[in-house]
Parts: C-alpha cells; structure tokens; sequence
C-alpha cells in the first residue's frame, strides 16, 4: 500500500483560494492514480478530483469543476489541490486516495490508501 499524508488545510474567509497538498511514499507510490475526496459531518465521502498516474487525465465533479485543479508532480510523488473562490459550502474534512487505477465513479470503494484527511473551513 501507499501512505499519504495530507497537509494545508485551515481557516479561509469566503472567495480565498487554498491549496492542499498529498505527499505520497511507498513501493511504487508513483503508479497509483490518486484522488481527492471530501466529507461532512454526516454525509457520504464525495469525489471532488482525480488525477491518473501519468497525470495525463482528469477528472472534477461537476460542482466544481473549474475552482478546482488537481496535479501531481510524479517526481516528488505529491498530488496538489489548488481550490480557488471557496465558499462555506467547501468547508470539509479533506482526504487524499490513492488507488490502482484513475476511478470516476464517485465511490470511495476503488482507493484502497487514505490520509488522515485535513480540515479546511471557509468562514467569515
């Protein structure tokens, strides 16, 4: 399996921009697709992005796309979420996955490693 470790999360007041970073190590870390879900309080862990391993595809929920960019650099093995314009709504608990092949299904089922995940809250 892959570790993750999630890192830049915090307090932002509405319309700031945040990026998120996934630091990824283990055999072979760098031929994982990688994603980024969120959760609530309450609420399924929904898919917000996706990146293959080569980094060549991607995938956004629709309700986002465009705020939000994913990237990995396969050299560091790290995945960046780079999230602009939030919204309180955008306020979660962050986790990055990691899983055998790029999924855009929108289920956590397909990633088999998980960060520990890092909260991000958009508040004025």
């Amino acid at each position: 399996q892959v570790q993750l470790k999630e890192s830049g999360g915090g307090l932002v007041q509405p319309g700031d921009s945040l990026r998120l970073s996934c630091a990824a190590s283990g055999r072979a870390a760098s031929d994982y697709a990688m994603a980024w879900f969120r959760q609530v309080p309450g609420k399924e862990r929904m898919l917000v992005a996706a990146i293959s391993w080569s980094g060549s595809v991607t995938y956004y929920a629709r309700s986002l796309e465009g705020r939000f960019t994913i990237t990995r650099d396969t050299a560091e093995n790290t995945v960046a979420l780079q999230m602009k314009n939030l919204k309180p709504e955008d306020s979660a608990t962050y986790y990055c996955a990691a899983g055998p092949s790029l999924d855009m299904g929108g289920s956590p089922d397909p990633y088999n490693s998980w960060g520990q995940g890092t909260q991000v809250t958009v508040s004025s």
